[in-house]
């Protein structure tokens, strides 16, 4: 070695190291602790969505409080949406490090609440608090992936998100059974809280490198937005106001109903890009084709286990194994996504994307004809979850292009809400029209597929065929993603 090469010291420049190098993928050294922290996180997150369901219905039994029971699902999504929005105001003022960590601590004191509650009442609250806590976490966690990796490595990190969700879909329902069955249902929720502390852990240090702070100095000063966290609360108390409504079907619940629309209409017009509904091009018909995509899907999804159980006398559990593959194949929908190749066709990937998912819920209820095979429809899911996967993580890439870095938090707020606010709307549409046409003859599934009594076909149709047609108003929306 010359005096005038450059020797090996061993410490690492900082900057470069928070750059990355230019070939290095999310599990880099540069990124490692930062991508295994975060998707760690949303596994975690993912299998509190996925096994509470489980533990729910013991829970309610033992506190006495069946006749609230929908409230404990109802508190969790309204309280997040208010998160969803505060998180992203703060992110963009002071950046996401604060929103997530406050999240993540109300997540998890949310969930020791609800299980160690001895009332009812006490588990709806730890429910509306957890929702808070995950509202600002998953708004929070978007804008870490905007600011913390360069546009080429978004696509991977948003892939591993939704592969995140692969396992717990499968592994949760089944180990919330077993731990609610020998342990007792309050451990599904007091076990998490302790898992939480390791990706926290490791995830934290490099948040506070690479994405923390405002975009500027002028934001840091800046108060909050005090009409978005206005309307972030009339969303908030006008949807609880529609759930009271709807859960509570006496005739005085109209009033409570149309006060929670007053508040709920014009708040969504307020939060979501202008233009939304209307799909102009760029931002605005990003933010629509989530809410599109997520809605007519989880919508047509949610009666599939029902209509296999009631009309082909499945069993629950083999109902619910119809839909186990699709966890994998939305993950490799992402995957592919993800592959830089791809990248100049991701309009015409999301096309095809909402082409499948129009085509799976479509062909659902053709088992209805006696003649079909049952596994026709497990086929079909999975197709529309690969689909899926196209769709909704290009969406968060797409989002965050096309979004300027002082206003990251705000649009990704407003991706959930579309995302929240559709399912709801298009849930209450598909289940409206299901019992219009007979389906209230499955409120017992099991007795119904027993005496082959069931709903009539018709009231199936009538939620699956709409929901392909909101999919295929999906297709036409990834034709106006780019602005002109």
């Amino acid at each position: 070695m010359t005096a005038l090469e450059p020797r090996d010291t061993g410490v690492v420049d900082e900057a470069a190291d928070i750059a990355g190098r230019p070939d290095e993928g999310v599990l880099g050294r540069s990124y490692r602790a930062l991508s295994v922290g975060i998707v760690s996180v949303v596994l975690l997150i993912a299998f509190e969505a996925t096994a509470v369901g489980t533990a729910m219905p013991v829970a309610a039994r033992e506190l006495d409080g069946v006749s609230l029971y929908a409230f404990a699902f109802s508190g969790y999504f309204t309280t997040s949406l208010f998160g969803m929005v505060l998180a992203g105001q703060w992110s963009d003022r002071r950046g996401p490090l604060g929103a997530l960590t406050t999240g993540i601590g109300a997540f998890a004191a949310g969930l020791v609440v609800a299980g160690t509650a001895g009332a009812m009442w006490l588990f709806i609250v730890g429910r509306a608090v957890q929702g808070f806590g995950g509202g600002l976490v998953i708004v929070a966690l978007y804008v870490v992936v905007g600011r913390a990796y360069p546009e080429r490595l978004r696509p991977a990190i948003m892939a591993a998100f939704a592969a995140g969700w692969v396992v717990p879909s499968v592994v949760g329902p089944l180990a919330a059974g077993a731990v609610t069955e020998h342990l007792g249902w309050r451990w599904v929720f007091l076990g998490i809280p302790v898992l939480v502390v390791f990706p926290v852990a490791l995830a934290l240090p490099q948040i506070r490198r690479r994405a923390s702070g405002p975009v500027d100095e002028g934001a840091a000063a800046a108060s909050a937005d005090r009409r978005r966290i206005l309307l972030a609360l009339g969303i908030s108390l006008g949807a609880g106001l529609l759930q009271y409504a709807a859960q509570d079907l006496r005739w005085v619940s109209v009033l409570p109903g149309l006060a929670g629309a007053a508040l709920l209409v014009p708040a969504v017009l307020g939060l979501l890009p202008r233009g939304t509904y209307r799909a102009v091009r760029g931002l605005p018909s990003v933010v629509l084709l989530r809410g599109v995509a997520a809605g007519s899907f989880i919508a047509a999804e949610s009666f599939v286990p029902l209509m296999l159980v009631t009309q082909r006398g499945l069993s629950p559990t083999l109902a619910g194994f119809s839909l186990a593959a699709g966890g994998a194949t939305w993950a490799l929908g992402s995957w592919v996504q993800s592959r830089p190749r791809v990248e100049p066709y991701r309009e015409r990937l999301m096309t095809v994307g909402m082409v499948l998912v129009a085509a799976a819920i479509a062909a659902a209820p053709s088992v209805l004809v006696d003649s079909v095979p049952v596994w026709t429809v497990a086929v079909a899911w999975a197709f529309g979850c690969f689909g899926m996967g196209l769709v909704i993580s290009s969406v968060s890439v797409l989002l965050l292009h096309l979004s300027a870095p002082e206003e990251a938090g705000t649009n990704s707020a407003a991706l959930q809400i579309s995302d929240a606010l559709s399912n709801v709307v298009l849930l209450a549409v598909a289940g409206a029209a299901f019992a219009t046409l007979g389906g209230g003859a499955t409120a017992d599934a099991t007795a119904a597929a027993a005496d082959g009594s069931g709903a009539h076909p018709a009231a199936f149709a009538a939620v699956f065929l709409p929901m392909a047609g909101v999919a295929l108003i999906g297709v036409w929306v990834t034709r106006r993603l780019r602005e002109p």
